[in-house]
């Protein structure tokens, strides 16, 4: 290794960000032949890029800043920031959207937008790389935004559908309302500390006295880009986007990204704020736990599931479980992207994403069958599976950190937590049965036409699949500190609860049980509409926001078109009246007068001159008329 590896870093790092977004400009502009295998070795590019910089990353972090603008005599910077956690993420991103890029030159193959699709992917990456690799809070916050404008063209990539359209600008909004916060979050970060540099902010041996409305207005962006409670509906409604989207979306990338902001600000929330974050997390949990369960689309399912999930990390980060949130999101990423694909491959061949159409599908897709079957069994909490390490990381860590405050309350968080894993596995196994059991359902498709993909579609599922065992994160099936993810990001002591894994298992074998055997309930049913409604959550946006806003909108345009549209052009109309009224005055009034002068002036003189016309007998007959005229008036 060499001995000053800055230079090499600082051109590595530079490159990282510039592949995707020259394959951005350029994949736009080629024709389908070579957009989609360009996008491939671009992104594989920047996935060896992202080795090299693993292997010569130094010990300690390294910021690498140049100045953009100066105001009021503070400078801001441009920073990028390579440490352990940078690494990981980079290396996570890359391969996944690899992946995801090899599943879609099959996936798409016919699609009349293929070359926009790919550069929209390429954007989409270079946005979520810029986050992970920003060293300052104003760096994210840019990329953070550019990931929102590639996430809206990705859910609106369907623009003939209006139902892709719509989820579009909801997601769109709905971000914007978290982000709203986090820009809060960064004017009041500098306020409080002076500085938005990360480095400054979380270096060890520097304290800062927490700040709750930071912590909170900072996590907002959280809220948001990963879809926590309450602003969580928009992302079952993204699902309106091409499958391998939805993958790469669910993953490793946009919604990671607010766990990813949590790890690196988490010394800056306060201990009531992380209460608030570990209370949102687990209401999170739940809501989208139960809303997974009775889901008829295979795609909500799976994004529901997501949804949950992320809730799971959100808790761990506010449980201070800051390595188990992560080891849970590194595991999330394989599975979550592994079940998405072999979505797609159901998808693919019985052309529908309802599962009530389906059935019985194990025979005519035997490998998406175990792939699903594994990765499931991953997000389930199975023993000898990537998920239950993960799991029981967070959940120990949550008992561990109830044990520390100060009343029962907070045995709220892993109890709750607990429970969730077993709705995890009930939603799951439900959703195994209604697709590869029973009887096949569907009509339209005749079960001899229902067949495996190709090698494009299937060799990235079976990656995913074998990513979800337990081996490449730890020898011990049982336990995971003694992997190698808690070598790399230390953490508290192994929880010592024995009877959390037996419990555990326990949970998730019954709900997987139950899941299995039990029957299909009538959909209007309250508790049914419940969960296929996402506890009403939309219905209650409309009545106590959206309605509302309506109305108010309503009652200014009326107010606009009655009052200040007719003040307007009332004032308007008597300002052409009055006009025409001055005129009249000028032209027959004023002009009239002098015109009346003139006139009589020239008749009075032309009158004198009539009487100067040299004749004798008129100067006789003025001077008697004049002589009579003073008599008249001296009598």
């Amino acid at each position: 290794m060499p001995d000053d590896v800055s230079p090499l870093l600082l051109a590595l790092t530079v490159a990282l960000l510039s592949l995707p977004f020259a394959g951005f400009l350029v994949v736009a502009g080629l024709n389908r032949r070579m957009a989609g295998p360009l996008a491939v070795l671009l992104t594989a590019a920047g996935l060896v890029l992202s080795v090299l910089l693993v292997i010569y990353l130094p010990a300690q972090p390294m910021t690498f800043r140049a100045d953009w603008a100066t105001v009021s005599g503070v400078s801001f910077g441009i920073s990028f920031r390579l440490d352990t956690l940078t690494a990981l993420m980079l290396a996570v991103v890359h391969f996944v959207a690899l992946l995801v890029q090899i599943y879609s030159l099959s996936y798409l193959h016919d699609e009349p937008k293929f070359s926009r699709y790919f550069a929209y992917l390429q954007l989409f990456v270079g946005a979520m790389l810029g986050i992970v690799l920003a060293g300052n809070l104003l760096v994210m916050y840019a990329f953070w935004e550019l990931v929102g404008l590639a996430s809206y063209l990705l859910i609106g990539f369907y623009t003939e559908r209006p139902a892709a359209s719509q989820a579009a600008r909801k997601a769109f909004l709905m971000n914007r309302v978290g982000d709203i916060g986090f820009l809060i979050g960064i004017f009041l970060t500098y306020y409080h500390y002076d500085t938005l540099e990360l480095a400054a902010l979380t270096a060890d041996g520097v304290y800062l006295m927490p700040s709750t409305a930071v912590g909170l207005c900072l996590f907002m962006g959280c809220v948001g880009k990963s879809a926590q409670f309450p602003l969580l509906s928009w992302l079952p409604d993204a699902m309106e986007g091409p499958t391998p989207v939805s993958a790469l979306l669910h993953a490793a990338t946009m919604v990671a990204a607010g766990i990813f902001l949590l790890a690196r600000i988490h010394p800056l929330l306060s201990s009531d704020a992380l209460v608030v974050i570990a209370l949102v997390g687990t209401i999170t949990t739940l809501w989208g736990g139960y809303s997974a369960l009775f889901q008829t689309d295979i795609k909500k399912v799976l994004a529901f599931s997501t949804v949950s999930q992320l809730g799971l990390m959100v808790a761990g980060m506010g449980t201070a479980n800051v390595s188990g949130a992560m080891f849970h999101l590194l595991t999330h990423a394989f599975f979550k992207a592994g079940l998405f694909l072999s979505a797609g491959a159901v998808i693919h061949a019985v052309q529908t994403q309802d599962m009530r159409q389906m059935g019985a599908l194990r025979r005519s897709l035997p490998t998406t069958f175990v792939a699903y079957t594994i990765c499931a069994a991953a997000l389930s909490g199975l023993p000898l599976f990537s998920g239950f390490l993960s799991k029981e990381a967070i959940l120990g860590g949550a008992f561990t950190w109830a044990d520390t405050q100060q009343g029962g309350l907070a045995y709220f968080v892993p109890v709750t937590l607990l429970l969730s894993s077993g709705l995890t596995a009930l939603y799951m196994a439900r959703q195994w049965r209604l697709i590869f059991f029973g009887t096949y359902r569907n009509e339209a498709v005749p079960p001899t036409q229902a067949h495996e993909p190709d090698w494009l579609m299937r060799g990235p599922v079976i990656v995913l699949a074998g990513l979800s065992g337990f081996f490449w994160f730890s020898v011990n099936p049982a336990s995971a500190h003694g992997s190698w993810f808690f070598q790399v990001f230390p953490t508290g002591e192994e929880s010592s609860i024995v009877w959390l894994a037996p419990a555990s298992i326990l949970l998730v074998l019954a709900g997987g049980w139950l899941g299995f055997r039990m029957n299909e309930p009538h959909y209007n049913r309250s508790y049914v509409r419940l969960s296929v409604e996402y506890g009403f959550l939309d219905t209650i946006y409309k009545h106590v926001l959206i309605n509302p806003c309506l109305k108010l909108a309503s009652i200014f345009n009326r107010t606009d078109q009655r009052a200040v549209d007719g003040v307007v052009n009332g004032a308007g109309m008597w300002t052409v009246v009055l006009a025409h009224i001055a005129n009249g005055l000028d032209r027959y009034g004023v002009d009239g007068l002098i015109n009346g002068v003139a006139w009589l002036a020239g008749r009075l003189g032309q009158l004198t001159r009539s009487v100067q016309n040299g004749r004798v007998q008129s100067y006789i007959t003025v001077a008697v008329v004049g002589l009579l005229l003073v008599l008249w008036w001296l009598l």
